[in-house]
Formats: structure tokens, sequence, C-alpha cells
């Protein structure tokens, strides 16, 4: 596996290793890209995407961000991203990069962790809660799956803001419900 917009991003990558160069990290190449280990454990990976550059922390969560430089992406509990759009970007935050990969690595190495969210801390929509009471066979094959792909499930249809549109998403994936596949697995 290749990293994505690697090339866009050479000189972004080329600087963020001169960065990274001198912190007690090593690096190795997982899911395409850099990542920085210390004691064969994450710390940080390089990450391109389209609009942006992006140095990933692993526990990222757990990092006091006092700059407020990182960021949340998508559903993760534990990761967040520092994003960049040029080299100068990168330069210009050097000294808050170094330092807050320096945390990251006193987060690992005190083996803290972030606590996952329980099935049970999702919203179960009152749309879905109906149709439980509604179908029972429904309930039993939700309550079947994994706990991450019943919060996955959950988690998207929470996010429709309208009634309707909840209970069209409950629809839509009953048939992946009952073969037992996730929410991504759908397609």
């Amino acid at each position: 596996m290749e990293m994505a917009y690697r090339e866009r991003w050479q000189a972004e990558i080329a600087e963020m290793r001169r960065v990274l160069t001198g912190v007690a990290m090593k690096e190795e190449r997982k899911w395409g890209a850099p990542t920085y280990t210390v004691g064969g454990k994450n710390i940080v990976i390089m990450q391109a995407f389209k609009e942006y550059f992006a140095l990933g922390f692993f526990q990222g969560a757990l990092l006091k961000d006092s700059k407020k430089v990182l960021v949340q992406l998508g559903q993760v509990q534990a990761g967040r991203v520092m994003k960049f759009t040029s080299v100068k970007d990168i330069k210009a935050k050097a000294a808050t990069i170094k330092a807050y990969v320096t945390e990251a690595i006193g987060v690992e190495k005190a083996g803290l962790r972030v606590e996952p969210k329980k099935t049970s801390d999702f919203p179960v929509p009152e749309e879905l809660t109906k149709r439980f009471k509604t179908d029972p066979r429904f309930k039993r094959a939700f309550e079947a799956l994994t706990p991450g792909r019943q919060r996955s499930y959950l988690h998207h249809f929470a996010a429709a803001k309208q009634s309707a549109t909840r209970v069209a998403r409950i629809e839509k994936a009953m048939p992946a419900i009952f073969q037992g596949k996730g929410f991504l697995e759908r397609r």
C-alpha cells in the first residue's frame, strides 16, 4: 500500500522528517506511510491528503493541546492530527511539533490510553427503538453484530437531523444488518 497524494507532498514529508530528526523515535513504514515508533509502539504517522498534509498522533486525545492545533478526524476516539499546507507552515510550527511529539512519547511510555466508548455510551435513536419493538428478529440481528459495527450504525442513524431520514437509514441498513455486515461493509 502506498501513501495517497505522496507525490504532491514530497517537500512537506522531507521537512517533517527534518523536524523529527533528533527525537528519539524509529521511523518505520506502516500502512504505506512513514510511522514513528518508540519501543515498537506507534507515536505519530505522516499522512497525505488531497487538501493538506498531516502528522497524526495515535493517542492525540491525551495530549494537552495548549496551542489548539490538533484536530479529530471522523469518529476516531484517540487519534488526532496536526494539519499543514506548506513547508513554510511546518517550519513555523517546528518547535510545537517537537513539543507535541515529546509529550506523545511521554504518554506512550506512561502506558496511557483513551478509554474507548462503549456501545451503551452511544444514543439509540427513538426510531430504532420503535423498530426493535415491532421487529424482534431485527433487534436480535442488531445485537448479534460486533460492538464496533453496532456503534457505526448508531452513529450513522443518529447523525440524521430528521426523523424520516433516520427511519430511511434504518430501513436501508436492515438487509446488511441481517447479513451481519457493518455500516462500511454494506457496499
